[in-house]
């Protein structure tokens, strides 16, 4: 048995997306996507890992033309070259149902590797693990033939009593129970579960930011997208090295993070009364440039009457900076000074009606619909002054 396991982790690839929120620019999206695969098989490679692990949706859909398909397996074939196995599950996007993609094609036969070499193995409900014992190692894949399983993977699972090998190490494509927030997800298991597995390292997708806690003696860990998937993730781009090793008569298990993916996510909050006019806006914008960066700004807070600010002409003039932006305006108008209408006249109900909702709505964290009430109110405020609106 080797004194150290050194694992590659990652998941959630979803090579082929279609992006269509990005435009013209999905085209080059995928192709970053394929780029992070390639750079994953690079890092496996220099950090001469044991063992490459893709812990579901390599591919975003089953429907691939048989040239996509090719790229992957000659990059796997790189890893089989190198002395590296690699074991991948079926995810949710290419579940491992009757159109399967894993059904169409043998990735092991397309990487020109013989049936029985073990070097690229799919698990799957008909074959649930695999047992490398050169490594003294055994990975269990906990997947199901349909997107939404039947229960959790984990259901009744522990391999306290195998005896096949001495490292047991899960994968799963799936979410950690959260209440409230996974109970209606496809696939989902317990932190209970977890411990009671008594697996030394769980390796775990569905979930695209990179994620890692411990569940009694398991190390469990999402490595996230490789390259973000959505233009809004911005704890993507990452791969995880893993380290398994036995020492002072006990099993140690250490995660390292690695970038591999090229675009990033940042949001940019500027306040409205910060901002003296349009120029200055775009200047702040600019001084952020980089084409690999997807950049959200908000114009937040109460807008002085003076600002003019028109967001789409501020995209079109900053644009060509990034590989994304985003402007919006969530500011709201300040609302005209002076008394409010007494209570009792149907005005002064009004403006009181109006700014109750604003209240609820700002309290139950709707702040668009705020947002909405609160120009009603200005213009009413407005119009009850005799004020001129333009509309």
């Amino acid at each position: 048995m080797p004194a150290m396991l050194r694992l590659l982790h990652t998941a959630d690839v979803h090579l082929g997306a279609r992006h269509a929120d990005l435009g013209e620019q999905a085209a080059a999206q995928r192709e970053r996507q394929f780029a992070a695969f390639r750079a994953t098989v690079d890092l496996a490679l220099a950090e001469r890992v044991d063992v490459v692990l893709v812990a579901g949706d390599l591919f975003d859909s089953n429907t691939q033309p048989r040239r996509s398909v090719e790229r992957v397996a000659a990059e796997l074939r790189r890893l089989a070259d190198g002395a590296i196995r690699t074991v991948v599950i079926p995810g949710t996007h290419d579940v491992y149902d009757g159109a399967s993609v894993y059904r169409a094609y043998d990735l092991a036969a397309l990487a020109g590797l013989p049936p029985d070499a073990d070097r690229i193995v799919v698990l799957t409900p008909e074959r649930p693990d695999v047992v490398i014992r050169e490594l003294d190692l055994a990975v269990h894949g906990r997947v199901f033939a349909t997107k939404r399983a039947p229960r959790s993977p984990l259901a009744g699972f522990d391999v306290a009593g195998d005896d096949r090998a001495t490292w047991h190490v899960g994968m799963i494509h799936g979410s950690l129970h959260i209440p409230e927030r996974t109970e209606h997800d496809e696939v989902v298991f317990t932190s209970d579960e977890v411990a009671g597995s008594h697996l030394d390292y769980l390796a775990l997708g569905h979930w695209h930011s990179t994620q890692r806690g411990r569940a009694g003696a398991t190390v469990w860990a999402y490595s996230g997208a490789p390259e973000p998937v959505a233009v809004d993730q911005d704890k993507a781009g990452n791969v995880l090295l893993v380290a398994l090793e036995q020492r002072d008569r006990g099993r140690h298990v250490a995660v390292e993070e690695r970038r591999v993916g090229r675009t990033r996510f940042e949001r940019l909050d500027v306040a409205a009364t910060e901002i003296p006019g349009q120029p200055a806006l775009v200047e702040q914008i600019v001084a952020r440039a980089d084409p690999d960066l997807v950049l959200d700004v908000r114009v937040t807070g109460v807008r002085p009457d003076e600002l003019d600010l028109s967001p789409d002409e501020v995209e079109r003039e900053v644009a060509a900076r990034f590989f994304r932006v985003r402007v919006r305006d969530a500011s709201t108008a300040a609302l005209p000074e002076g008394p409010l209408p007494p209570p009792d006249t149907i005005a002064g109900a009004l403006v009181r009606d109006l700014e109750a909702e604003i209240a609820e709505r700002e309290a139950g964290g709707r702040d668009d619909e705020a947002r909405e009430v609160r120009e009603a109110l200005r213009l009413a405020r407005l119009l009850l002054d005799g004020r001129e609106v333009t509309l």
